[in-house]
């Protein structure tokens, strides 16, 4: 299993094989460097939660063996596993924890020609330019970093366009640009 989330979101993961008498979970999480934690503890009744990363966000659910963590940050990304009853299950739980991305701000660039508008923006994540049709537009890469379309004047004043920014993990779309205010008079 292989899951994206943000910063601030929350994860569960469940293992596919849970039988009963279980007196003992323990699910671990293997970092990007290869190291190793318990995250959280379940024996007899007694939860542990012994590594601050997880103390307070973490809990088990003994009857199913489901972890849920709360309030993830970019340092819980990596590969959890579930020791049930002392025996290591094969399953594997990939997390990767991305920063939100910003709300994303067109900039706009005037041309030669008064009726066609360079619209940027200017972000490392990846792009996706709409129009007010719901099209998606293609956009050309910039330098140092994101895309532009241009915007011919097609006189529609409501006309509009967005520019929206998505790692996988979260999306944020800027406030529209409308022709009206691209093209004056």
């Amino acid at each position: 299993e292989d899951v994206k989330k943000a910063v601030g979101d929350q994860v569960s993961f469940r293992p596919d094989k849970f039988t009963p008498p279980v007196t003992s979970i323990i699910w671990k999480h293997i970092n990007t460097d290869g190291i190793t934690v318990k995250a959280i503890e379940w024996d007899e009744g007694e939860i542990l939660i012994p590594n601050p990363r997880f103390r307070d966000i973490t809990e088990v659910d003994e009857k199913t063996g489901q972890i849920t963590i709360t309030n993830l940050k970019v340092e819980h990304s990596g590969v959890y596993t579930i020791d049930i009853n002392s025996k290591e299950q094969q399953q594997r739980f990939k997390l990767t924890v991305m920063e939100r991305v910003p709300k994303p701000e067109i900039k706009t660039e005037p041309t030669e020609n008064p009726d066609v508008v360079y619209l940027r923006c200017e972000y490392n994540e990846p792009i996706i330019w709409k129009n007010s049709a719901g099209e998606t537009l293609t956009g050309s890469p910039i330098t140092p970093k994101g895309q532009s379309i241009t915007v011919k004047k097609n006189g529609n004043p409501e006309t509009f366009y967005t520019c929206t920014l998505d790692n996988g993990a979260s999306k944020e779309t800027s406030d529209p640009v409308y022709e009206r205010d691209l093209f004056k008079g």
